[in-house]
């Protein structure tokens, strides 16, 4: 399965235009990763356990735009977006969203 930003595969003709599809993931930052993030942000620096949260998460969303195509008879991808948005009463939840059309290739 070929993933991609771009509206085209180099080298590759779309044959078929499948439909939209989405990978959506929501995840929770648990109390620890807060407070350590809370005491990186007093001090400066990166937030490791923020990072590793948000890598986790796109890599879900992005495997499931993935499925979804593959189950859509999809070759590819293209058009990929990703967003980010923070949810919940205090922001404690990430949102993921890939999305992008799923196509079949020649």
């Amino acid at each position: 399965m070929i993933l991609s930003t771009t509206p085209t595969i180099e080298g590759r003709t779309i044959v078929e235009y499948k439909g939209v599809v989405f990978g959506e993931v929501i995840a929770g930052v648990d109390f620890l990763k807060d407070i350590a993030a809370s005491i990186r942000n007093f001090v400066g620096g990166r937030s490791a356990s923020y990072e590793e949260e948000l890598i986790h998460a796109r890599t879900q969303a992005m495997d499931e735009l993935r499925q979804r195509a593959e189950t859509m008879g999809a070759d590819a991808v293209v058009g990929i977006d990703v967003d980010y948005e923070v949810l919940g009463a205090n922001n404690g939840m990430l949102m993921v969203t890939a999305s992008g059309t799923a196509v079949k290739l020649q």
